[in-house]
């Protein structure tokens, strides 16, 4: 974080003299982003978290994008060594690290990813945080993607079509059920899902609907197996420097506490992946060549069946780290009902 003195004080004269000119930021964040520059994250949800924060805080703390710094996995450390004040990271690039994180990533849940944004962070807040798995960072939000879906060059339109096949399986609950299906995992970060197809170093990846404009998939994964619900979803936080945000002033605190970080963040990001998905969906359908594979009532009982097996797995997992995991899911089941 920087304080940029220098510049506020040439605000400051040059309002003095025209009484128009607006103060610049006493507080600059530096982001550190690791998806294409085009995708939804860095072209909607950064922009949206920035946008709030200068509004809370009348534009005495703002932000600044920087991509390329370290890769996805390294994200989590790269904050709290202070090399960037706030990141993404996603849970699943860190097989071990993070558990409770697992339980929004369940198949089998209905709702947008607003309404299961907004149900992880009160569950968060209520249950899984007590697991103290994001010590040494500030959790600022928590999100999901929307329903994971299998992408691939060939076309699959039956559930046991997946089995045998190479596919980009995110860890977490996504590789569960990739195991699950009789998939060969394959872990790439998702910014190395192109390459990875195009090079037929994998038959398929399972992504939300966003990957097909976020990633081009449109361009090497033409066909969608689509399952209502999603195979997973995937779980994502955003995350601050300890020491950034303790170094900010207490009414800059509080205003950051009070009307951005936790749940506000959480329902904006996750309404922005409800955008970016249908734009995904969209680009699919206008694209030659194209196709969306629903799965079929026989496939979605057969998926049910493994999904019952999959959630019982992660609850006795979760169970483990000593947060009550029934609690939390049936806690994130009502929360999404109620949104």
């Amino acid at each position: 974080m920087k304080l940029n003195s220098l510049s506020t004080l040439l605000a400051s004269a040059a309002l003095a003299v025209s009484g128009t000119v607006a103060l610049a930021a006493d507080y600059t964040l530096t982001i550190s982003s690791w998806a294409p520059p085009t995708h939804g994250i860095n072209a909607k949800m950064w922009p949206k978290f920035v946008e709030m924060v200068e509004e809370a805080t009348d534009g005495q703390v703002t932000a600044e994008l920087k991509l390329g710094i370290a890769p996805p996995p390294a994200q989590m450390d790269l904050i709290m060594d202070g090399a960037a004040d706030a990141s993404i990271i996603f849970h699943g690039y860190q097989p071990g690290r993070f558990v409770t994180t697992k339980m929004i990533e369940l198949p089998g849940y209905e709702g947008s990813a607003e309404a299961a944004s907004v149900a992880y962070w009160r569950t968060y807040d209520a249950h899984l945080k007590a697991a103290d798995e994001h010590r040494g960072v500030k959790v600022i939000a928590l999100h999901t993607h929307g329903p994971a879906q299998l992408h691939s060059s060939s076309a699959v339109t039956t559930l046991d079509e997946v089995s045998g096949l190479k596919v980009r399986i995110p860890g977490g609950v996504g590789g569960d059920v990739g195991t699950a299906l009789g998939a060969t995992g394959i872990q790439v970060p998702a910014p190395k899902v192109y390459e990875t197809l195009a090079s037929k170093a994998a038959d398929g990846v399972v992504m939300p609907f966003e990957s097909r404009k976020g990633f081009k998939l449109t361009e090497v994964a033409q066909n969608v197996y689509e399952v209502p619900g999603g195979l997973y979803r995937g779980s994502f936080a955003f995350i601050m420097n300890e020491e950034t945000f303790a170094d900010l002033p207490p009414e800059l605190q509080q205003a950051l506490e009070e009307n951005v970080f936790g749940e506000p963040l959480s329902r904006e990001i996750g309404k922005i992946w409800d955008e970016i998905d249908g734009i995904g969906r969209e680009a699919t359908e206008a694209t030659e060549g194209n196709a969306i594979n629903a799965a079929s009532a026989e496939d979605l009982e057969k998926f049910n069946a493994i999904a019952v097996d999959v959630r019982a797995k992660v609850i006795d997992e979760v169970n483990g780290t000593g947060v009550d995991a029934q609690a939390a899911y049936d806690m994130i089941v009502n929360e999404m009902a109620a949104q």
